[in-house]
């Protein structure tokens, strides 16, 4: 499947996301994030669980860097995105987004790392998950 390095996914604010106050808890940005960036691999067609039983590979978060610019809120529809910005070797850094329409409300780069997941090492990123990105680099 073509690689996209720009992706998009909605997500509806459940009450399970909230704080008391029916404020998005601050970790839980974290949350929507990872699940993009799940969402990504998957439309991508990588699974994540076939790399691990199969070639012993996983990707882990390495650092994330979070502006919290407004708060989301119980029930708000938000768009969270992940941009592939730079393909390392055993890296892949994004930046990532959290809109409430016109309204940004997350500004983030992330950097996940490939490992072996016996030894929990990096690893250099198989050639044939990225080949379409890294050849338009």
């Amino acid at each position: 499947m073509p690689l996209n390095p720009r992706y998009s996914r909605a997500y509806s604010v459940y009450w399970e996301d909230t704080d008391a106050g029916g404020v998005v808890y601050y970790a839980n940005y974290l949350k929507f994030m990872e699940r993009c960036r799940t969402d990504w691999l998957r439309a991508m067609g990588i699974d994540q669980q076939r790399l691990m039983t199969e070639r012993q590979l996983q990707f882990v978060v390495v650092s994330v860097t979070v502006d919290f610019l407004r708060p989301a809120v119980l029930h708000d529809e938000i768009l969270v995105t992940a941009e592939l910005q730079r393909l390392g070797g055993a890296t892949i850094h994004f930046k990532q987004t959290i809109m409430r329409g016109e309204e940004q409300l997350i500004d983030a780069t992330t950097r996940i790392a490939c490992l072996d997941s016996g030894t929990l090492k990096p690893h250099a990123i198989p050639k044939e998950l990225f080949t379409e990105w890294r050849n338009a680099q």
